[in-house]
Order: structure tokens, then C-alpha cells, then sequence
């Protein structure tokens, strides 16, 4: 209770000081003077700038079954999907916003039938979520900018990191290395030649 006077005052000290010293301030600024060719603009990957007419058409060029799992948090069947024992250099992306998800040097044969990975592409979020369908708790993992179910994530990975990602094949596509350039991922290669 003692305090509040003490509040008051402070508050009171800084509308004056605002006031005068507060002239010139970021309300003065004439934007239309600055120099723009001091700020450099950042371009945003493809994938964080999604459009919903973008989203609209990628969801359209999707297989019924890519429906089913991505948008649907539908599951494939194992050991009959396309990437389970797919072992080409490159990385996999989420189908609808392209974002990149996982790099085929983390990809290990996990035993499911799934495509497993150790670990994400470093710098890449990816959501999860505790999953309690089935009468069993899980972490579904989902993808950031496109909100597609990836999978689900175990602790129980053969690797340093003790995590399996298993995903399933019908949420990903893959970009083999040769074409990373060209489809705008130049930047992920260095991730695939870290063992060269």
C-alpha cells in the first residue's frame, strides 16, 4: 500500500521527461525521405510464404492417399510405401508446402516398414504433438509451415541422438541432389557432403 504513491510519482516523472525530451522521436521520422538502399531485404524461402491459392493448388496434385495421410493424419500401410528402402543422396520436403524436413544422410532402416530418421534438417521445426489416439500415448510430429501429419517420433533410435522419426512416405517428396539447385534447396546440399 506504501507504494503506490511511489508509482504515481515515477509514472508522473516519466510523462515529463516523455514530454520533454520525448520531441524528435519515431513519430517524427519521415519514412518517405529514408534511404532504402541502406535496408537489405531478406527474401523468405517458398515454403514460409505459402499462399492459400498456392496451398489450394498443391492439395490438388495430391494422390488420394498423400490426402488421406498429410491432411487427414491418416497412416500408410508398412514396407509398402515409396520411401521406406529409398537410399538416393538428397532430402525430403513436406508435399504440400515443400518445406524441408529431412536429409537422406540421417535416413536409417528402422525395421517398421517406415522411412526413420535420426533427426530433422538443422534449423527446420518440426511440431509435435502428444498423440493419445489408439489407446497409446505418442509425439505426432507435423510439419511447420503446411500443418501436414508427418508421423510420429520414438525415443528409441539407434543413433547419438536416440530419437527415430518415422514418417510416413505419402507426407514427403523427395529432391534428389542433382536437382536441389535448381528447385530452390542450394542451400541444403552441404548437409548431404558432410561426410566427403
Amino acid at each position: 500500500m506504501r507504494l503506490y504513491p511511489v508509482y504515481i510519482a515515477l509514472l508522473l516523472i516519466f510523462i515529463v521527461l516523455q514530454l520533454i525530451y520525448g520531441k524528435g522521436s519515431f513519430a517524427d521520422v519521415n519514412l518517405e525521405e529514408y534511404d532504402m538502399s541502406k535496408v537489405e531485404i531478406i527474401d523468405s524461402p517458398f515454403w514460409c510464404s505459402l499462399t492459400p491459392e498456392d496451398r489450394a493448388k498443391a492439395i490438388a496434385s495430391l494422390t488420394e492417399e498423400q490426402r488421406r495421410v498429410a491432411l487427414k493424419d491418416g497412416t500408410e500401410k508398412p514396407f509398402a510405401n515409396e520411401y521406406w528402402d529409398h537410399k538416393e543422396l538428397g532430402i525430403y520436403v513436406d508435399v504440400v508446402s515443400g518445406e524441408p524436413l529431412f536429409a537422406s544422410v540421417d535416413k536409417f532402416d528402422s525395421g517398421t516398414g517406415w522411412p526413420s530418421f535420426d533427426k530433422p534438417i538443422e534449423g527446420m521445426d518440426i511440431i509435435e504433438v502428444e498423440d493419445n489416439s489408439f489407446f497409446m500415448k505418442r509425439i505426432e510430429v507435423r510439419s511447420q509451415f503446411a500443418d501436414s501429419h508427418l508421423g510420429h517420433l520414438f525415443d528409441d533410435g539407434p543413433t547419438e541422438t536416440g530419437l527415430r522419426y518415422c514418417i510416413n512416405s505419402a507426407a514427403l517428396k523427395f529432391i534428389h541432389i542433382d536437382e536441389m539447385d535448381d528447385k530452390g534447396y542450394g542451400d541444403f546440399v552441404k548437409l548431404l557432403k558432410k561426410n566427403d
